[in-house]
């Protein structure tokens, strides 16, 4: 009689995995509700075309943001499926819920077509703009789990896509022009974190070898190649910033943007905080440094009230407002 030996390696972990029943915890992590933070750029257009305060806006702009939340949840269900064997080979992915087995595939299907579904709901009660970004938007998630995230330089382009499109349904939800170059903003900004995200994989996983295993386009993302891309897209979000304070010669702009270049300061500290923290092998990525760097998020925060004065001052300040300090009118 033959006697068949254990399982081991990655099959003795589908083994085990196997006979562990999900809890609701490993559903929570599986959708990754710490990560809906990024869907906070759909505010981006409301809030510049001071439609935040609407009350008839900011339901709309609040129900975009949880359709993208669900949405962005579905996607990272489907992502965990495909990158299930190579997450087990990364010192923190490996305790996700599908790759350690907790959740079946067939579960996490299930859970991504529940959340597409619910966020495609949340969408009937928006405009058609917000409809056909946000099909766009699931589209591209599904496209890149399956194939553009191992296209090296491409797989970083379609996530500050993703960006981009959460920019541009908020602007559609409520109905305002948005400006190219605060397009341009959003997308240079996470094109930048993108390639510093690829900077903390390879940093934290250390061995190339275990890296390629993990994500194949990280042979070719070497330390040298990504500083240099770094570098580059913190450049180009510096100019396109100053770009989208000082242009005056699209949609006019209901406020003083251009007392957003005071904010300088703020911006390049943080760019280059952000930098620096990639180096340290202590977080996964932007989320992550977003939010667990105290430093980090003060400056982000810091930033976002003094832009929110600067927009609303009107209503905050007395008769001429910041406009006594800095000077200037209403550009575009």
């Amino acid at each position: 009689m033959r006697v068949r030996e254990p399982a081991t390696g990655v099959k003795a972990i589908e083994t085990t995995a196997t006979r562990t029943e999900a809890t609701l915890g490993d559903y929570i992590d599986l959708v990754r509700p710490q990560q809906w933070v990024k869907n906070v750029v759909v505010f981006a257009g409301p809030a510049a075309g001071l439609k935040l305060a609407s009350a008839e806006a900011f339901p709309a702009v609040t129900l975009t943001f949880i359709a993208f939340c669900l949405a962005a949840s579905a996607g990272y269900a489907i992502n965990d499926v495909v990158d299930r064997t190579a997450d087990r080979r990364h010192p923190r992915k490996s305790s996700r819920p599908v790759a350690a087995g907790r959740i079946g595939v067939s579960s996490a299907i299930l859970m991504a077509v529940i959340l597409a579904g619910a966020s495609g709901v949340a969408a009937i009660f928006l405009s058609s703009g917000v409809k056909i970004v946000l099909a766009v938007y699931l589209a591209l998630t599904v496209v890149y789990s399956l194939t553009l995230k191992r296209r090296v330089i491409l797989d970083v382009l379609v996530i500050a896509m993703g960006f981009v499109l959460r920019a541009m349904a908020g602007s559609f939800a409520v109905d305002v022009p948005t400006s190219k170059w605060l397009i341009a903003c959003v997308f240079t900004l996470c094109l930048f974190m993108g390639f510093g995200k690829r900077r903390c994989e390879i940093v934290m996983i250390g061995d190339a070898d275990d890296a390629e295993k993990h994500r194949k386009t990280l042979v070719r993302y070497t330390p040298d190649l990504l500083n240099h891309l770094l570098t580059v897209s913190a450049g180009i979000a510096v100019i396109t910033f100053l770009l989208y304070t000082l242009d005056t010669t699209g949609h006019p702009a209901p406020f003083h943007k251009e007392q957003l270049f005071y904010t300088l300061p703020l911006v390049i500290y943080g760019l280059f905080r952000f930098a620096m923290l990639t180096e340290s092998g202590v977080y996964t990525g932007p989320t992550e440094i977003v939010l667990k760097d105290r430093a980090m998020l003060a400056t982000i925060v810091l930033w976002a009230l003094i832009a929110l004065v600067i927009a609303y001052q009107s209503h905050l300040l007395p008769a001429g407002g910041l406009g006594r300090i800095f000077g200037g009118t209403a550009g575009a």
